[in-house]
């Protein structure tokens, strides 16, 4: 039995990319094979998938944390059971492009913290770098082992209705998601046990053990012992956290668990205290050592930061990576990869303002309604306004707050972020998506996992992702 339901209110948004369709309302020929599966497959049928995604998700406990919703802070993340499907030549363009930014960034981050050589060439403001509140003086002159600080690099990309990939932001200081894109597969799995196998689709299965090996990598101990360091239960990825840690055979420890003696780096066990040589840290720089910043955090270890100087232990990402992600460095990535590589960038910035320039804040205030202002340093959509849905009264508080600091926040021009197919209430409608690739970088180079997040605006008419405003997610088939 057909099911020409699913499909028989699929309107294209005017003026925007859409994955699973061409602008003649022709089925794109990677969407092919799934279209004719779900064209298959009764309404009953899917409904029962999309009840088993969700009893697989409460199983498993996949949850994020909403520190603002009266309701109670643990909710289900939301998974659409439609893919999101990347072409083979597609992704060659996204991973050398991932591979090639992340190389300059990371060149750039040692270079801020010794020679500084990208501001005396005048290429970055030295008054952007030192204001930044992500740059750690701490950090200056200290020899990271290896020269990697990005060990491992979320890169938020969109697709614009011009059909190409722009980077919308880099997360380089504790990148979350991966979990999700790791449960979204297995999911996959269940609910399409024929469909994966005969679109060759690329695995992602892999990437603890990835993780893994890049970890121990970067100790010159024959068995390196490799911790997560996680805040606790109430963080709003603690799951992931967790997952991760299971995943790859090693202790999740909080602060606690940890102390420094005589400038290494230990863990309390019943049977005394053993030496820890690398820590994949998933809490901020502010938190990790209170003698040296935040003096009432509980979170971090008291020396672990002198440890660290000394070359006793690595911290995975370094101290100070949140340099690069800033929403204000941002503008210079491309200049970045021009001045360190000597080449041309291979994803393209989306047009950013800086309001600290007074001609740029003109500009912005005048076309308000077109475009999104940021903060710098935000982050999970918060602190944002978009222009196009405020109010006149908020567009003028919003002015009033930029205007006493305007170097902390950015204008971008408000995208046509792609959309595609989600089935909502038992037909397919599109809803706009992002991708977030993962990247993990070792001694012996980069590797990014074929696919990424890709998250989703589930909100009709939204443009917001994230999870903590109501985005969700669905598995991302990058095929052969």
């Amino acid at each position: 039995m057909v099911n020409n339901k699913l499909f028989s209110f699929y309107n294209q948004l005017p003026n925007t990319w859409d994955e699973m369709y061409n602008h003649k309302e022709i089925v794109r020929q990677p969407y092919e094979k799934i279209t004719n599966f779900l064209k298959n497959t009764s309404s009953d049928n899917l409904f029962k998938k999309e009840e088993l995604a969700k009893q697989l998700f409460m199983i498993q406990g996949v949850t994020f944390t909403v520190y603002n919703d009266n309701e109670g802070i643990e909710k289900i993340f939301p998974f659409d059971i439609i893919p999101r499907i990347i072409t083979a030549t597609e992704w060659d363009k996204i991973e050398r492009g991932i591979k090639q930014r992340i190389t300059a960034l990371n060149l750039f981050i040692k270079d801020i913290y010794h020679e500084q050589f990208i501001i005396k060439d005048g290429i970055i403001p030295a008054n952007l770098v030192y204001s930044c509140p992500n740059f750690l003086r701490e950090m200056k002159n200290v020899e990271v082992p290896h020269d990697i600080y990005t060990h491992i690099a979320g890169v938020d990309l969109i697709r614009n209705n011009d059909g190409e990939f722009y980077v919308l932001e880099d997360n380089l200081r504790t990148p979350s998601g991966v979990s999700y894109m790791l449960e979204n597969r297995e999911i996959s799995k269940r609910i399409y046990p024929g469909i994966l196998p005969q679109n060759q689709i690329r695995s992602v299965s892999n990437y603890p053990n990835i993780l893994y090996k890049k970890l121990k990598e970067l100790s010159d101990q024959a068995t390196p012992n490799v911790v997560l360091l996680t805040p606790g239960i109430y963080n709003s990825a603690y799951y992931e956290h967790t997952t991760l840690a299971r995943l790859m055979g090693i202790d999740l420890v909080e602060g606690s668990d940890l102390v420094v003696n005589d400038h290494f780096v230990y863990m309390k066990t019943t049977n005394g205290l053993k030496r820890v040589d690398v820590i994949y840290r998933r809490i901020d720089d502010d938190f990790l050592d209170p003698l040296e910043f935040n003096a009432s955090s509980v979170l971090g270890v008291a020396g672990i930061m002198a440890a660290y100087r000394k070359g006793n232990v690595n911290i995975v990402n370094a101290p100070g990576t949140g340099i690069a992600d800033d929403k204000a460095i941002y503008i210079y990535v491309p200049d970045m990869i021009k001045y360190y590589l000597n080449e041309e960038p291979i994803l393209n910035n989306i047009k950013t303002y800086q309001l600290k320039n007074p001609d740029e804040l003109e500009y912005v205030e005048k076309n308000i309604t077109n475009l999104v202002i940021k903060k710098t340093d935000g982050s999970g959509g918060y602190g944002m306004l978009m222009g196009h849905e405020a109010s006149e009264k908020e567009i003028e508080d919003y002015l009033k707050t930029v205007k006493k600091n305007p170097s902390n926040f950015i204008a971008q021009p408000i995208l046509r972020l792609s959309t595609a197919p989600c089935c909502i209430d038992g037909i397919l409608a599109p809803r706009c998506i992002d991708l977030r690739p993962f990247a993990i970088s070792g001694r012996d180079g980069i590797e990014i996992t074929p696919g990424g997040l890709t998250r989703v605006a589930l909100k009709e008419g939204s443009l917001v992702v994230n999870s903590s405003q109501g985005g969700g997610s669905k598995d991302t088939w990058v095929i052969q």
